[in-house]
């Protein structure tokens, strides 16, 4: 809403946005049929929203019968490209993979999986599984629950009898947040825990969520495109966000824009004939319509993520096919010698 308001403040801009919005509440039953409300009640083309992959793919087949396209503004698990999504946030190219390469020589190889029972969790832990076995690791355990149960006490069990290097944290919600203050003091009663030894790694952890945690979020890794006060997102400006979740929605907002100025009479354009016409130099990538982005990697120190390493526009690579699209600083550099 922020973004759409100072888009119709601009007077550089020949026309302005209408608003028309449905809250879902979480709900997941909820995303399609207030989608094909929006869509089917109004000269509606684009739509900015869903905070889940369940509700991303549940709305898909809405935008395909009326052909819209979804903005989608949160880090998500890849292996899809859909003509009738653009995709702002990371994918595991641009989140997992950087976050395992810079922490697998730090900490070993020795990780623990958890998840939350739905398509997020499985397919992070089933990357995650691969790049550390590659790596020559182990996976010690790998458990999921359902979304928002917050009986995690067997993991808790499980971490301190296999005593990980690390703990890969695909948990969702109050699931995240029961955990990650369990394993606080779990780490107060057995040193070997504690972020120095056995960090808990996330990618979808970001500000919006340490007041809920609180002193637990202490020494919390966690990778995605942007962390507060940081510099070099795409469409930033002077503008600092308050997390990449802000970024990714206002990214969406100014590049749909752009999008729209540079092409006009196009406003009900799917967006593949848009980014077709090609009079805007876009950041959203033609063929798959996911966004090349900064890729940082930060820890909570005094209750705020620090910037511990950082990388510029990093194209998205959603099916892990393009090898030159990998931050891989795990393996090291060889050459052929006599």
């Amino acid at each position: 809403m922020l973004a759409i308001n100072a888009i119709n403040a601009d007077t550089s801009f020949n026309f302005t946005f209408e608003t028309v919005d449905r809250d879902p509440e979480g709900n997941i039953d909820l995303y399609a049929p207030l989608c094909a409300e929006i869509l089917e009640d109004r000269s509606v083309a684009h739509v900015i929203g869903c905070v889940t992959s369940w509700s991303r793919k549940d709305v898909i087949p809405i935008l395909e019968r009326l052909g819209a396209t979804l903005w989608y503004s949160l880090p998500y698990e890849g292996f899809e490209a859909s003509d009738h999504v653009v995709y702002t946030h990371a994918c595991p190219n641009q989140h997992l993979l950087p976050l395992l390469s810079w922490a697998l020589p730090r900490f070993g190889g020795r990780g623990y999986l958890t998840g939350s029972n739905y398509i997020w969790g499985w397919e992070l832990n089933r990357v995650a599984r691969e790049v550390i076995q590659e790596a020559g690791g182990d996976v010690l355990g790998e458990r999921y629950v359902a979304l928002n149960d917050i009986n995690i006490g067997h993991m808790i069990e499980e971490i301190r009898a296999t005593r990980p290097n690390f703990v890969l944290n695909s948990l969702v919600g109050a699931s995240s947040y029961t955990f990650l203050k369990a394993f606080a003091e779990l780490a107060k009663a057995d040193s070997f825990f504690t972020p120095d030894n056995c960090p808990v790694l996330s990618c979808n952890l970001t500000e919006s969520e340490l007041v809920e945690i609180g002193d637990a979020a202490e020494g919390l890794i966690s990778a995605g495109p942007y962390f507060h006060g940081a510099r070099g997102w795409p469409c930033q400006g002077l503008r600092n966000f308050e997390s990449s979740l802000e970024a990714a929605s206002w990214a969406a907002v100014m590049e749909l824009s752009q999008l729209l100025q540079a092409n006009p009479g196009l406003e009900g354009a799917p967006i593949s004939e848009l980014l077709s016409e090609n009079t805007h130099r876009s950041m959203i990538d033609v063929e798959t319509h996911h966004t090349a982005l900064p890729v940082l990697i930060a820890q909570v120190k005094d209750g705020a993520f620090q910037v511990l390493e950082q990388w510029q526009d990093i194209p998205a690579d959603p099916y892990l096919s393009h090898s030159e699209r990998r931050i891989d600083i795990r393996l090291p550099k060889l050459r052929i010698v006599k």
